[in-house]
C-alpha cells in the first residue's frame, strides 16, 4: 500500500507494491510474491484486478455489487463480484470497446459499443444480439422511461435504438454540430444534452422531439487557437451541468443561463474525459489522460489530485464513499481510497481499520531477479547469441536478464578484474606496513589536506558552535576514512563543484577582506599606543622621518602586506600632520601664491565642542543653563580680489570651573613629562648615531 499526502488529504493506493515481471509464468509469479519481505502487509483488495494488456472502461452496476471493465488483448469485458472479491466471469469481443452502458440493475444487461461501429446487446448468459450503426460511435447512453438506447458518434445525427421494440427509431439530427462527442441525460426531467466537437452543447426534450436550447462552450475561450470541443457532460442536479472541453477546463453551467458559474482548469491543456459529483462532500471529480482532480465546487479550491505514470482512460466512483476504481493505459486496474471523501463501501469495511494500522510504503518498480541492459552491453558480454531465446526478454531498446546470468557474465568477460584488484590491495598493505624512509611529521592528512586545515582552523575559534562541530568531525571514527581513504578525495573537477566554486570563492574573498580589516584594526591601536622611544628619543623629528623613508627604500620588497598597510596609514597621517601642522608663515606663503587672504579672528577661550554639551545640558532648564554656561563669539574674515566676506557664528562652551580644572590637570601633566624626559635624556645616551657616523667614514 502506498500512501500520499497532497493538502493534507490521505491518498491510499491499495495496489502500491513490488511489481513482478509479468513474462514470468503463474507459478513464477506467485513463488516470486512469497518471496517479498512486504508481502505480509500486501492488500489485493480485488483478485485477479487487471487485464492481459491495457484496461479501457470501467463501471459500477446501480446496486453497486459488481464491477464491470473492458480492455485488451484479446478484446474482453471482466465482470467482478464485490461479495466475493473475485473475478465473475469473462467474456471476449471481436473488437475493441469505446463505451459501455449498464442497462439494468446487475450485470444481466449489457450494451457495449465498439470501434467497428457494431453494438452488442448481452444478457446473462452472454450475447444476445449484435448489430451495426451507420456512423462511427463515440457514446452512448440509456433513456430508462422510453427504454431508447442513444448513440452519438462522427455524425450530427443522435441514432436511437428502442429496446422494447428491437428497432431504430427517426433518429434526432443537429443542424450546427458537425460531431458529437458526449452525451447524457438529466435523471429528473429527462432532458438529453450533447456536447458537440464545434463547442455547443445542445438540449433535446423528448416529448416535442426537438431541440430546446443551445449553451456555446467555445465563446467562453476565444483566445484559444483551434475549436473547442465539448468532450464530457454530467448532470449534478436539475439545473447544474458540467461540461469538460477539449483544453482541459472544467464549466459549471446552471441551464437558466448562458454564461458559466464557474471555471476550473487542469492546467495541462489535455482533454476531460469524464465528470462526477460528490453531493455529500460538495466535491468534483474531473479526470483527464494525466490526473483526477478533486476539488470543491463552490470556492474551485482543490482538494487532492491522483496521478499515475500511464495515462487514465476512465474511472469509477462508489456512490457516497472515498473508493475510486481507474482503468489506465497499464495491465493494473487501480483501487484508491480517500477517507476523507467518505468511508469505505459494506463490502470493503475492513479499509477504514487497515489504512491507519499500515505504515506508508514506496513502490518498488525494480525488478531484483532481473537487470535491464542494452544491445551494446550484450555484446561487450558476448551474449548477443541469445537474442530471440528465452533467456533474454526484449523491452523498450534492451533486454531483461536474470541477474545471476549477468553476474557470471560479467565474471567471465572480466577476468582480470580480480587481478588488477587483488594486485592492488597487496601494494597498499605493503604500503602500510613499510613506511617511508623520511618522516614529516604533519598535523594534516594525506586525503581531503585543505579540508582537514579548515577544520582545525574552526577547532581554535571563539564561536563554540563551530568549534564543537570541527572536533565532532576530527575526532569521530566515523568520518575517519574521510582523511585516509583516497576514494573520499573532493573532486574539484566534478560538475557539482564547478557549480559551488563561484560560492566558495565569494565566501573566501569575504573572509579575507575581514581578515584584512582585522589586521589593520590592530596595527592601528599599535600605532595609538606611545612607547619610551617615541617618547623618549632625541632625535628630531627630521631625523626619525630620515631613517624612516631609508629602512622603507631598502625593506620595501622584503615587507610583508599588514607592514605594507602599516606604512602607508603612517604616511597618510605624517602627510596629514605636515599639511594641517605647518608653520604660520608657510601657509601664509601658500595663501599669497594662491592669491587668496583669509584672516581666522578666534575669542580666547572659545570651545568648539558643540554636540557634547548639547546632550549634557537638555535635562536643565534655562535659568542654570544659563549661569553655568558661557557663550563664545567667532569671526572669520576671508578677504580676496572680489569682496570682503565675514561670518559670525556663536559656540556654546562649557562651565568656567570643568575648564579650569581641565587646564590645571593639563599643565600638570605637561611638566610631569618634561622633568620625566630631561632626567631621562642625562641617564641614556644614544648610540646609533655614532655607529651611522663611523661607518660611513669607513666607505
Amino acid at each position: 500500500m502506498l500512501v500520499t499526502d497532497i493538502n493534507n488529504v490521505k491518498i491510499y493506493n491499495l495496489s502500491g507494491g513490488k511489481s513482478i515481471p509479468q513474462w514470468l509464468t503463474d507459478h513464477k509469479q506467485k513463488k516470486a510474491s512469497k518471496k517479498n519481505a512486504d508481502g505480509d502487509r500486501h492488500i489485493e483488495l480485488i483478485q485477479d484486478f487487471d487485464m492481459p494488456g491495457v484496461a479501457s472502461c470501467i463501471s459500477i452496476s446501480p446496486d453497486g455489487q459488481y464491477i464491470l471493465a473492458t480492455g485488451t488483448y484479446k478484446p474482453r469485458v471482466k465482470c467482478f463480484e464485490v461479495s466475493n472479491l473475485s473475478l465473475k466471469f469473462e467474456r471476449c469481443f471481436d473488437s475493441e470497446v469505446e463505451k459501455f452502458a449498464i442497462l439494468s440493475d446487475d450485470y444481466s444487461k449489457l450494451a457495449f459499443l465498439h470501434a467497428d461501429r457494431f453494438v452488442e446487446i448481452h444478457a446473462a448468459a452472454g450475447r444476445h444480439y449484435r448489430l451495426r450503426i451507420p456512423k462511427f460511435g463515440r457514446d452512448l447512453t440509456y433513456h430508462k422511461p422510453t427504454c431508447d438506447l442513444l448513440f452519438v458518434g462522427t455524425s450530427p445525427e443522435i441514432y436511437r435504438l428502442n429496446m422494447e421494440r428491437g428497432q431504430f427509431l427517426l433518429p434526432y439530427t443537429s443542424e450546427r454540430a458537425t460531431a458529437i462527442d458526449s452525451i447524457t441525460i438529466n435523471p429528473e426531467h429527462q432532458l438529453i444534452c450533447v456536447g458537440t466537437q464545434d463547442g455547443m452543447i445542445e438540449a433535446w426534450d423528448y416529448r416535442d422531439k426537438k431541440c430546446c436550447g443551445t449553451l456555446d462552450v467555445a465563446a467562453n475561450f476565444r483566445n484559444t487557437n483551434g475549436v473547442v470541443a465539448a468532450t464530457a457532460l454530467e448532470f449534478k442536479n436539475g439545473l447544474t451541468l458540467a461540461a469538460g472541453t477539449s483544453t482541459g477546463h472544467v464549466l459549471l453551467f446552471d441551464i437558466r443561463a448562458r454564461s458559466p458559474i464557474a471555471t476550473k482548469d487542469h492546467l495541462n491543456q489535455l482533454p476531460i474525459k469524464k465528470i462526477r459529483f460528490q453531493p455529500d462532500q460538495n466535491s468534483v471529480y474531473s479526470l483527464d489522460a494525466a490526473m483526477l482532480k478533486i476539488w470543491d465546487e463552490t470556492s474551485l479550491k482543490q482538494k487532492a489530485c491522483i496521478e499515475t505514470r500511464s495515462n487514465f482512460n476512465d474511472f469509477a466512483h462508489f456512490p457516497g464513499s472515498g473508493l475510486f476504481m481507474f482503468a489506465q493505459e497499464d495491465v493494473k486496474m487501480l483501487p484508491y481510497y480517500i477517507p476523507s471523501e467518505g468511508p469505505a463501501p459494506k463490502w470493503c469495511s475492513f479499509l477504514d481499520n487497515l489504512v491507519e494500522e499500515i505504515a506508508s510504503e514506496s513502490v518498488q518498480n525494480v525488478y531484483d531477479d532481473y537487470k535491464f541492459i542494452t544491445k551494446q552491453e550484450l555484446a561487450e558480454l558476448k551474449l548477443d547469441h541469445l537474442e530471440g531465446t528465452q533467456m533474454l526478454r526484449a523491452y523498450m531498446h534492451g533486454f531483461f536478464i536474470n541477474i545471476r546470468l549477468y553476474n557470471k557474465a560479467k565474471a567471465v568477460s572480466d577476468s582480470f578484474a580480480f587481478d588488477g584488484f587483488r594486485k592492488d590491495k597487496i601494494r597498499k598493505q605493503i604500503e602500510a606496513s613499510r613506511p617511508a624512509r623520511l618522516q614529516l611529521k604533519s598535523a594534516l592528512p594525506k586525503v581531503n589536506r585543505e579540508l582537514a586545515q579548515h577544520l582545525i582552523q574552526e577547532e581554535h575559534m571563539s564561536n563554540t558552535k563551530r568549534s564543537a562541530i570541527a572536533k565532532g568531525l576530527l575526532g569521530d571514527d566515523r568520518f575517519k576514512q574521510m582523511f585516509d581513504n583516497p576514494d573520499f578525495e573532493i573532486d574539484k573537477e566534478a560538475e557539482d563543484y564547478r557549480l559551488l566554486s563561484a560560492v566558495l570563492k565569494r565566501a573566501d574573498r569575504d573572509k579575507a577582506r575581514r581578515r584584512e580589516n582585522v589586521v589593520v584594526t590592530a596595527l592601528e591601536e599599535e600605532e595609538g599606543k606611545s612607547t619610551d622611544d617615541d617618547l623618549y628619543s632625541e632625535k628630531s623629528e627630521s631625523e626619525k622621518e630620515e631613517e624612516k623613508d631609508e629602512s622603507d627604500e631598502e625593506m620595501d620588497e622584503d615587507v610583508p602586506v599588514p607592514a605594507k598597510l602599516k606604512n602607508r596609514k603612517a604616511n597618510e597621517r605624517r602627510n596629514k600632520s605636515s599639511k594641517w601642522g605647518a608653520p604660520a608663515d608657510q601657509e601664509a606663503d601658500e595663501d599669497a601664491e594662491s592669491g587668496k587672504k583669509v584672516s581666522l579672528t578666534i575669542e580666547e577661550g572659545a570651545n568648539f565642542d558643540i554636540i557634547q554639551p548639547a546632550k549634557k545640558i537638555q535635562s536643565v532648564s534655562l535659568g542654570k543653563r544659563v549661569n553655568k554656561l558661557e557663550h563664545a563669539t567667532t569671526n572669520v574674515l576671508f578677504q580676496n580680489g572680489v569682496g570682503r566676506r565675514e561670518i559670525t557664528f556663536t559656540t556654546t562652551g562649557r562651565s568656567k570651573s570643568g575648564k579650569n580644572g581641565q587646564d590645571r590637570e593639563r599643565a600638570r601633566y605637561q611638566s610631569e613629562l618634561k622633568k620625566h624626559k630631561e632626567e631621562r635624556r642625562q641617564v641614556i645616551r644614544s648610540a646609533k648615531g655614532v655607529i651611522k657616523k663611523t661607518f660611513v667614514k669607513k666607505h
